[in-house]
């Protein structure tokens, strides 16, 4: 009998392991079109005569369509609805068709309708595999959400990759992550299932969303998400032209920068692992506090290192990389474990689609502010107040989760 028993609790995990890795390797595969432009912007500028808030506009373009998706998503209930690993494949063919319709482009006019098309899509994407995910995972959720957000971090770092290892033509790129993205969305159809623990499946209701938004938990875990987002997508999205500038000092090359941009993003993904499975021990508020601590003082730190030797400059962005997305899964376990079960779906693609919304803010700034200053050396000081704010908000919610009666599901403030 016990025999049995045990046997029963390895397939078990066999099978959760197994939907992990199905999971991270449809949004390696797929959010690879979230940079893909951006990886070649050095290209499109020289090709097109892009300005730098053209050319900005091309980076939050992505950012606008996901807001868009995740907020049509949030309105209709689609991620409590639908089946997670069907939105998915939908939508990665969805993205996989926007990506490739840039090469029908020849100016900017005509790549930003596709590349808002690419982030609506994408909407339908990153919010249900958190969600589909969270369905295989009650214990050690942060762990396996942790790793399907260094998936995406690798994903979202491939361009550079691509762009670094095979200096392709920009053209040559985006059929490389258009490739990418089918790949995914074939992985999410036939791979991907709702594991042993689904959420429940409601008709949308539109004062659900009021519900939601109601829960104090769920505002204080959101906070910290937006601040942690606000320096997170303008760090990834502006870190190539950083590092090459950097890099001109020292020895220059484009594909040394870009191979280097992809060092600094791809060291997020074991960072992700590494705080998730500390967060299902110490606390999810203890790492994201830890984490946003950290990737802020980077921010802070990094410009002082232009004057110093390049492997200094090397080691605070590695370490900068892989901080600044370490807490970005625990969030949205704080959310999925504090929320009202029924509505999950909804939560997740409202704290994402604020969150991205806010990284268009932040995106478009920066070089703005680079342009002020004459220099990008001393922008990502302006990131810093976001993991402050972000610290505040997490030490909230901690404190009212040591209150006598703790944090409940359906608490409302």
């Amino acid at each position: 009998m016990a025999s049995d028993v045990r046997a029963g609790s390895q397939q078990a995990a066999l099978r959760s392991f197994g939907a992990l890795a199905g999971v991270s390797l449809c949004l390696v595969l797929s959010l690879a079109t979230w940079f893909s432009a951006t990886a070649v912007l050095p290209q499109l500028r020289v090709e097109w005569g892009l300005s730098a808030s053209v050319a900005a506009w091309l980076t939050i373009s992505v950012q606008v369509g996901f807001v868009l998706g995740a907020l049509a998503s949030a309105l209709t209930g689609l991620s409590d609805r639908v089946a997670p690993n069907c939105l998915m494949a939908v939508s990665a063919v969805g993205a996989a068709a926007s990506n490739a319709a840039l090469l029908l482009a020849q100016d900017a006019m005509l790549a930003i309708p596709c590349r808002i098309l690419t982030g609506v899509f994408l909407a339908g994407v990153y919010p249900p595999a958190l969600k589909l995910l969270s369905t295989w995972f009650r214990q050690g959720r942060g762990l396996a959400l942790g790793t399907a957000i260094g998936a995406l971090t690798l994903g979202s770092a491939l361009p550079h990759l691509i762009d670094a290892s095979l200096d392709l033509h920009w053209r040559d790129a985006i059929r490389a992550t258009t490739i990418s993205t089918l790949a995914g969305a074939a992985i999410a159809m036939a791979c991907l299932r709702n594991g042993p623990h689904p959420f429940p499946t409601t008709a949308f209701r539109a004062r659900d969303l009021r519900m939601v938004l109601s829960n104090r938990p769920f505002r204080l875990a959101t906070g910290g998400y937006l601040g942690h987002m606000w320096e997170l997508y303008a760090m990834w999205a502006w870190l190539l032209i950083l590092v090459r500038m950097r890099l001109d000092v020292a020895v220059g090359g484009s594909q040394a920068a870009a191979l280097l941009t992809f060092a600094i993003i791809a060291a997020g993904a074991p960072a992700c692992v590494l705080s998730g499975y500390l967060a299902d021990r110490l606390g999810r508020p203890a790492v994201t506090i830890g984490a946003m601590a950290i990737s802020g003082g980077c921010a802070a730190l990094v410009g002082f290192t232009f004057d110093g030797p390049l492997c200094l400059f090397v080691a605070v962005g590695l370490v900068w990389g892989g901080s600044v997305i370490a807490d970005s899964a625990q969030f949205s376990a704080m959310v999925t474990e504090h929320g009202d079960p029924r509505f999950v779906g909804t939560a997740l693609t409202i704290q994402l689609g604020l969150g991205f919304a806010l990284t268009g803010l932040s995106i478009w700034l920066l070089p703005l502010a680079a342009e002020w200053l004459g220099s990008w050396r001393w922008v990502p000081l302006l990131l810093v107040p976001g993991p402050a704010m972000g610290i505040i908000a997490i030490a909230r919610l901690r404190a009212m989760a040591a209150e006598p009666h703790g944090v409940t599901a359906n608490q409302n403030a």
